[in-house]
């Protein structure tokens, strides 16, 4: 035995990362690790290479990948040309997964149609289900009698308006640790797109339902991206709070992601615009991930500081990039990992904030005499 070598609970303790002896010896079993030599007692030895192979296990791991996903990534060497091949094994992973979620998305929905019937719905529910149970689908028929239960488990919507809140109580995860504003920024945010399953990717900051409370009470600046997240918001509140909106890509003719991505790049005079916001501002983003990776360097290189970031720019490659950087800035956030996100997402969080702090009023009579007292 080198003294180099490590025993399975050495080379654990050395990797981390919940890693237990159990899960090594899976490893070896899978292939995905491979079999070490044994010392004379018949312990397994274990080298600095065999740690940096499980380090990028669990690394690949805790990122989300499977485990024959990780096997198949781990089999290119990185000293070959192979990214094409590599390229194409990962695509052909993507599709495999893809179609597992929309398969568990099926899943999903029917539970959804079961779970999210609001009181008045349920009211049929039990029978429906007890027929449910008894459906034979195997045939064609069967599956127009499974078509039958649904258009009769239905049959209550006609009757009243749906109950958002309820519905939403029964398909929402526990989130009996968030505060009360919080729930009820995942609650608008999840009810603007429709999927229960974007809790897991909203992230808030530890002080971003304080720092944006502080910043819309003190009537802070509100920079958006586009001037579509700029008519989505909430301006009956934000007059009253006396918050200004600042649109940075101010050309009305700009209303997807793809434009307002390449005018960003296009035109400098938008750039310096974003270098030049206020301090103390709160910065929406739900459209160009370029605006969110120019406003981290910025934030970065101590030339903005907004109060709150609310970072949800949808695309495929620098949103997400784009996100990561965010919630590496130190400033208050609130994002939606991934890909996912939109002015909808973007402008939702925005105004559910906003309600928090003041009832909306019954008519916007009085705008007109904001507008004019505005003007002298």
């Amino acid at each position: 035995m080198k003294s180099s070598d490590l025993t399975i609970k050495q080379l654990t303790h050395l990797v981390g990362g919940g890693l237990t002896p159990r899960m090594v010896r899976h490893y070896h079993q899978l292939g995905l690790l491979p079999q070490p030599v044994r010392s004379r007692s018949n312990y397994r030895l274990y080298t600095q290479k065999d740690v940096l192979r499980l380090q990028r296990i669990v690394a690949l791991k805790q990122q989300g990948f499977q485990l024959n996903h990780i096997r198949n990534i781990l089999e290119v060497e990185p000293e070959a040309d192979t990214t094409v091949n590599l390229m194409g094994q990962l695509q052909q992973q993507y599709r495999a997964v893809m179609q597992q979620i929309s398969q568990l998305r099926q899943t999903a929905s029917a539970l959804e149609g079961l779970l999210g019937r609001d009181r008045h719905c349920q009211i049929i529910q039990a029978e429906v289900l007890a027929q449910l149970k008894l459906l034979d689908v195997e045939t064609q028929a069967g599956l127009g009698g499974l078509e039958n239960l649904w258009n009769g488990l239905d049959g209550e919507i006609h009757t009243h308006s749906e109950a958002f809140t309820e519905s939403l109580q029964l398909l929402l995860p526990d989130l009996s640790q968030r505060s009360e504003i919080e729930q009820h920024l995942i609650s608008q945010l999840v009810l603007a797109c429709g999927d229960v399953s974007l809790v897991s990717f909203i992230k808030l900051s530890r002080d971003a339902i304080a720092a944006s409370r502080e910043a819309l009470s003190s009537r802070c600046e509100i920079v958006v991206d586009t001037q579509t997240v700029a008519a989505a918001l909430d301006q009956t509140r934000l007059l009253h709070l006396g918050c200004r909106t600042e649109t940075l890509i101010d050309n009305p003719h700009i209303t997807t992601a793809t434009e307002a991505e390449l005018a960003f790049w296009q035109h400098r005079e938008w750039r310096s615009k974003l270098q030049q916001v206020s301090n103390g501002c709160i910065l929406v983003v739900g459209y160009a991930p370029s605006v969110l990776l120019e406003a981290c360097e910025a934030m970065a290189n101590q030339k903005i500081q907004p109060a709150l970031v609310i970072g949800m720019p949808i695309g495929f490659s620098h949103a997400p990039a784009a996100k990561r950087q965010l919630m590496q800035q130190g400033i208050p956030y609130i994002t939606v990992e991934g890909t996912l996100g939109g002015g909808a997402l973007a402008t939702t969080a925005l105004n559910a904030l906003v309600e928090s702090l003041i009832d909306k009023p019954d008519c916007h009579c009085y705008l007109k005499d904001v507008v004019d007292s505005s003007k002298s």
